[in-house]
């Protein structure tokens, strides 16, 4: 089976096991909050689908690495519904301190309901979470539990450090390159190395194993993340399907961006001035390239994919899903601009 096969099988099992998790809100008294949820999820609502619910990549993540450890992922698929549960939680509360008006194409949980009860239900797919990673137990040692339920509690530790550093960041100019990862791994590699150690662990592979798929997921994070950035950079909008002037108009801390901020030239000067407009990207990304922090990103982009797809070698993945793990890799890091 390919990935596309095997994602066929998996993405339903998904969807069910997070309704499952979700449904302990749908009753009477608190049915409207049920579909806050729902909403947010992608599963009702104007707009709800396939491309309202996301691409489901970690809780795939956690289920290919359990399958390719040759074990049962079905018996993994609580622990996938935890992570997703946690990456939604963040986004409903991301999309609150980024005034965010719109996810996916749709009004945000926020907007619809108001920030207080947009607040209660990023808190309720937390809580969640932790629910759903407790259903293990049924077809997992106690201890294995305890160790899954450890690594999703250190991720979601690690996430809101990485939020933390991201804010803290918007207002600084004296960012160093050594400032940047420790925000995007956690905001972005934590999780994706959370999802492929929950899938190993729960396969009971031994612990260098375990080490290896959370240093894929890391890896793989860091560089999707670093791939973003040079997209949102010099990407081509048109084929991105969404505005490539967005970082530096809304000011995020991208590598490139902070790249060019070490070299106190031209770029660092205009952007100590004041916010960037529209009508200056171009140029400015004219700029940042010819200060070299375009090659700089897209080699350290490189580094990133080599080190995410050594560490996934080193945990040697079997079977189909194994071959699907390779092909998802691939797929994530070979994104166009």
């Amino acid at each position: 089976m390919s990935l596309k096969d095997l994602t066929t099988v998996m993405l339903p099992a998904i969807e069910g096991e997070l309704q499952r998790q979700v449904a302990r809100l749908d009753e009477p008294r608190t049915r409207t909050f049920h579909e806050m949820l729902t909403y947010h999820m992608g599963w009702t609502g104007e707009g709800a689908g396939l491309e309202a619910q996301g691409k489901r990549i970690r809780p795939l993540l956690v289920l290919l690495s359990c399958a390719a450890c040759n074990a049962d992922w079905k018996s993994a698929l609580p622990a996938a519904a935890a992570i997703e549960l946690v990456h939604n939680f963040s986004l409903v509360h991301d999309d609150i301190q980024d005034n965010s008006g719109k996810r996916r194409g749709r009004d945000t949980v926020w907007v619809k309901w108001g920030m207080p009860q947009g607040i209660n239900a990023g808190d309720a797919l937390f809580v969640l979470s932790n629910q759903a990673m407790l259903d293990l137990a049924p077809t997992h040692p106690a201890e294995t539990v305890v160790k899954a339920a450890k690594i999703l509690h250190d991720t979601c530790l690690d996430l809101t450090r990485g939020q933390y550093l991201d804010m803290f960041y918007e207002q600084r100019a004296d960012l160093t390159i050594e400032d940047y990862w420790p925000m995007v791994s956690g905001k972005t590699a934590a999780l994706l190395g959370a999802s492929c150690a929950l899938g190993s662990l729960l396969s009971e592979v031994d612990e260098a194993t375990q080490e290896a798929y959370r240093d894929f997921g890391h890896y793989l994070g860091l560089a999707f993340q670093v791939q973003d950035d040079l997209l949102g950079t010099w990407g081509d909008s048109a084929r991105m399907g969404k505005s490539a002037e967005s970082d530096l108009v809304s000011g995020k801390k991208s590598l490139p961006m902070v790249y060019g901020l070490g070299k106190n030239g031209p770029f660092a000067r205009r952007w100590a001035e004041g916010p960037v407009r529209p009508e200056e990207v171009a140029g400015l990304a004219e700029q940042l390239a010819a200060e070299g922090a375009r090659l700089y990103t897209q080699e350290t982009a490189d580094q990133m994919t080599a080190l995410a797809l050594h560490s996934l070698r080193m945990a040697d993945p079997q079977g189909e899903a194994g071959e699907a793990l390779f092909e998802l890799a691939n797929k994530l890091l070979n994104r166009e601009a």
